[in-house]
């Protein structure tokens, strides 16, 4: 047979009903293989995500091959979280079939409203780095960016969070129990991965011998894109030993021996950031960050040599996009491969690499930027410690050239960071690799040139630039508050899903008083499912006519949960000392994941426990206050959660949260932000209007002054009474009887220890804006018109905007032509 000629004859998918409920009978009896009358729900769901999927694999095929046709440059997303949520509803949005599914469902006397709960949310991700991976694919498919995602298949995940006894309890998440059927497994695409060994030199040539390794399997998932038939793909990949079984162990009755090198060399991808407070999980998470960028690397590198006989053209097709430092070992990866497997000039080599790569920056803490010591480096990866010795020695020599020789600022550029341990500066080699560097708003990208690279910008200022973060429509608000979707649609039409600055068009709308109730009773309807939820889950009623204060994110004592809980215990106090006044009624709502070896946030998670146990019991409290901390925070409870959010919690220290995403979800969905003027808050601001957000707090710069000047935390509790009697409640134990010291850290890391986040600072001026928040929310036609003025003014935050400017001015890359509305 002549396959050059041969056509394979397949039936194309139809999405009317009926054909939509005979395909997922099919499904359940000869993919699944089971009678209605056995199939449990997980069976029905399987059924439904295969039909849905067989729509979209079409269009992933005929994405391929216009990729391969029109030889385009692909741009490759490199990232050790992608926290894509749940996939059943985000491809029945992309492909417009919720409502025909629904239908079929119903026929097949089906929930369609019980059955996609059942789904589990991919456990690929831990909080906004991963969402903002995950938001990213979504725009660059619907956008035509021809892009591939590469991460780990992680068997656990970082962890289920339990609360028991208040205190948070990390459990496996085994996502995978019922397999994941949007995956397609790629048994034939392994790549080894090599650890450990010794490093032999022949003839100027440096040969990688001796090393144990591992294989890395890939694991695709469909990217739809929104309106077009382009179709990108999530790469995962999965470790596997390279032998199964010791057989003559075996044999010999160790049989917990004959698999040991297996289940070592499978940890890899275990679990997301294994704790690293010993050093064997600080090991584990380097091997894990170069399992992943090898084999995407060796991946790569095998897609671009089909079409190409040598490397002239590696920059002009390939792009690799760095997603903060954890991938960063790809550059000394992608050296070694050219250099030691390909045979390239050194020289030769690392022009092509700077011409590659590209790197987000999301931090500005020195103490979050990524080191390694170089005994662990040198022990587990050998030869790229020398490449990296190399980069450096030709950076520096470099530098010299260019601006002159200068032993001082040598040592602060350097690669390697001298004092105390050795350790090697993952982000300082990211620059020095890449042709961008960009930060994630406005003020993290202009604090980032001022402050933690600053050298680095005054040597080469147009290599910096910012590209502030964006959220998916399609998913944060199309998908998350279809109630708020529509009434969108009524007014201005859906193209906002594609075009988010027509939501401008809802200004017209703001002096509308049947619009705004329209708009409250949406809300209002999203915050009763809520209540019913937490009723179910959490075991405490709330009232749904309360304010919704909303704080969800990773608990970190930059973000300051624990300024907010100071708030609350002096609201309940408050409470308690005016029983008769006008107390506006409010639910307190937390979430979100501490690391696991992380001790304050994890007692911070305590404190909030504690907090809420009291207030929640306290008959005089009554319904004034609850305060209600949901347990293992995920892309599905967000959706949940921010739809039904009035106020939306953003408070971190000024100058520490880099751009933040969950800020972006909130305003969408209508909650007022209360915030200080810290990463993307300061544009929120902006779009949004000063008389449409609460901001407090003291500014970056005031911040830096203020430390600089030599801050005293005593100062404030010795003058705040309120300031006091909270924190003399913690430390006192009323919130904890069983244990009267039990936050006797807390009180002397904020009061004793330096508060080092200022939130002590921050506090009164905190306290005001809460009261402005009061204010505003007991006129519900007032509260109401600045909502509709947030929703209307998030059409900059749309991560199709922040892709389309990755893809001209960083990437270079051209939309795929196969029938797309979009493009760039």
């Amino acid at each position: 047979m002549d396959l050059a000629q041969f056509t394979l004859q397949y039936d194309r998918p139809s999405t009317d009903v009926e054909s939509l409920k005979r395909a997922i009978a099919n499904k359940l009896m000869y993919q699944i293989g089971k009678n209605p009358e056995s199939a449990l729900p997980e069976d029905w769901l399987h059924a439904v995500a295969y039909t849905v999927r067989d729509h979209l694999v079409e269009r992933w095929m005929k994405t391929t091959r216009a990729s391969y046709a029109q030889d385009v440059k692909r741009v490759y997303y490199l990232s050790m979280e992608f926290l894509i949520g749940r996939s059943l509803g985000n491809a029945m949005l992309a492909l417009e079939l919720a409502g025909p599914v629904r239908e079929a469902l119903r026929l097949l006397d089906i929930d369609p409203d019980s059955l996609p709960e059942l789904e589990p949310d991919a456990a690929l991700g831990n909080g906004g780095l991963g969402r903002l991976a995950a938001c990213f694919l979504d725009s660059m498919a619907t956008l035509g960016v021809p892009g591939f995602g590469y991460g780990i298949r992680y068997d656990y995940g970082m962890f289920r969070q339990q609360i028991v006894d208040g205190q948070q309890v990390e459990v496996p998440d085994y996502w995978l129990t019922h397999g994941n059927p949007w995956e397609f497994p790629r048994p034939e695409i392994r790549m080894r991965i090599r650890f450990g060994g010794h490093l032999q030199e022949d003839g100027g040539r440096v040969h990688w011998v001796g090393t144990d390794d591992v294989l890395a399997m890939a694991y695709d998932s469909i990217i739809p894109g929104y309106g077009t038939e382009v179709t990108n793909t999530l790469r995962l990949w999965s470790a596997r030993a390279t032998e199964e079984i010791d057989l003559s162990a075996f044999n010999r009755g160790n049989y917990f021996g004959a698999v040991e090198s297996k289940n070592h060399s499978e940890n890899v991808s275990r679990v997301l950031y294994p704790d690293d407070s010993t050093l064997e999980g600080r090991e584990l998470r380097l091997r894990q960050e170069y399992f992943f960028v090898s084999a995407s690397l060796q991946d790569i590198l095998r897609r671009y040599r089909v079409g190409h006989t040598d490397f002239d053209a590696l920059p002009d097709k390939v792009s690799i996009h760095l997603n903060d430092t954890h991938p960063v070992l790809a550059v000394p990866e992608l050296m070694r491969l050219l250099v030691d497997e390909h045979g390239l000039e050194w020289a030769r080599a690392w022009a092509l690499c700077r011409r590659v790569f590209s790197y987000t920056n999301h931090t500005l803490m020195h103490e979050a930027l990524e080191t390694w010591p170089l005994e662990m480096l040198g022990r587990v990866l050998p030869r790229h410690l020398r490449m990296i010795f190399d980069i450096n020695a030709h950076f520096l020599a470099e530098l010299n050239a260019e601006l002159g020789p200068d032993v001082e600022r040598m040592r602060r550029m350097s690669l390697i960071d001298e004092q105390g341990e050795r350790r090697v500066r993952m982000a300082y080699l990211a620059i020095v690799a890449s042709h961008s560097v960009n930060g994630v708003s406005a003020l993290h990208s202009a604090l980032m040139r001022e402050s933690i690279f600053a050298d680095f910008a005054r040597a080469w200022p147009q290599r910096f630039n910012n590209k502030t973060n964006g959220v998916t429509p399609r998913r944060w608000l199309a998908h998350a508050n279809p109630g708020l979707a529509a009434l969108i649609d009524s007014r201005i039409g859906p193209a906002w899903r594609r075009d988010l600055e027509q939501l401008q068009g809802l200004r017209a709308h703001a002096d509308d008083a049947d619009f705004l109730h329209t708009l409250r009773a949406v809300k209002q309807a999203n915050k009763l499912r809520l209540a019913q939820w937490i009723g179910q889950h959490c075991g405490l009623h709330v009232d749904p006519a309360a304010l919704f204060d909303v704080h969800v994110k990773r608990i970190h004592e930059y973000k300051r949960q624990l300024l907010n809980v100071l708030h609350l215990v002096s609201r309940y106090q408050r409470i308690l000392a005016e029983p008769n006044g006008e107390h506006v009624p409010r639910v307190a709502i937390f979430s979100g994941k501490a690391a696991s070896a992380y001790r304050m946030a994890k007692l911070v998670i305590r404190l909030i426990n504690d907090v809420a146990a009291v207030i929640n019991a306290d008959a005089r409290v009554g319904e004034r206050l609850k305060v209600v901390f949901v347990p293992n925070f995920s892309v599905s409870l967000a959706e949940l959660i921010i739809p039904a959010a009035d106020l939306s919690e953003q408070i971190s220290t000024a100058g520490t949260e880099a751009s933040g995403t969950g800020n972006m979800k909130l305003a969408l969905n209508g909650a007022l932000t209360i915030g200080t003027l810290d990463g993307a808050n300061v544009e929120i601001r902006e779009q949004v209007g000063e008389d449409n957000i609460f901001i407090f707090g003291h500014t970056a710069a005031e911040v830096a002054q203020i430390r600089n000047g030599g801050y005293q935390p005593r100062q404030y509790y010795e003058r705040d009474a309120r300031l006091a009697a909270a924190l003399d409640a913690i430390r006192a134990g009323l919130f904890s009887p069983d244990e009267p010291g039990r936050y006797q850290a807390i009180f002397d890391t904020l009061v004793n220890w330096g508060d080092h986040y200022l939130l002590l600072a921050d506090y009164a001026s905190y306290l005001d804006a809460q009261d402005q928040a009061d204010a505003r929310y007991r006129d519900p036609l007032q509260w109401s018109r600045c909502s509709l003025l947030n929703i209307a003014g998030m059409g900059a935050f749309s991560s199709d905007r922040t892709i389309a400017e990755y893809a001209r001015t960083i990437w270079h890359t051209e939309p795929l032509r196969i029938g797309s509305p979009g493009g760039l």
